[in-house]
């Protein structure tokens, strides 16, 4: 029985996470830059003057810079299952690519905390028996992340079975 995903040519076909989770980082950036650029603003143009208050707009730099990593961030992250593994890759400067064998899975867990449920996002956490290649999918929609856990699982016993 063939499992996973697979295109024509025999190479995995990758899916990218949704952009819930790049809206709610980002989210999260501009209330973490805006308010110490209020506050750096206020507090130097009360004690400098009122010219070293554009010393806030560092903290509106720094939220530019972020604004762009955070996408290419979130585009950088994605997984694949193949018949016997699940990949998972990310990162832009240093790429990292987590093979998971499904028979070495011990738990697959889905976690969602508050803000993750406000924007309708879970994560995906697979524990194997070495820590090193324990793996997490954040920011899938929560039935994404339920059919994975789910479809992890099914695979995971049927090849743990065979050992």
């Amino acid at each position: 029985m063939e499992t996973g995903t697979t295109g024509g040519t025999g190479r995995p076909e990758w899916v990218g996470l949704p952009g819930g989770l790049l809206t709610l980082r980002r989210l999260l950036l501009v209330i973490w830059t805006v308010l110490p650029a209020v506050v750096t603003a206020v507090v130097l143009g009360l004690t400098a003057g009122p010219v070293w208050a554009a010393g806030g707009a560092f903290w509106l730099l720094v939220l530019a810079w972020g604004w762009v990593l955070l996408g290419r961030n979130w585009r950088s992250w994605r997984y694949a299952e193949r018949a016997d593994d699940l990949l998972i890759s990310r990162g832009v400067l240093w790429r990292e690519e987590t093979v998971v064998p499904y028979g070495r899975m011990q738990l697959v867990e889905v976690a969602s905390g508050p803000l993750e449920r406000r924007f309708g996002l879970a994560s995906v956490q697979l524990h194997t028996a070495a820590a090193a290649t324990d793996a997490k999918i954040p920011g899938l929609a929560p039935a994404e992340a339920e059919r994975l856990r789910d479809r992890l699982t099914e695979l995971g016993e049927a090849r743990s079975a065979g050992l």
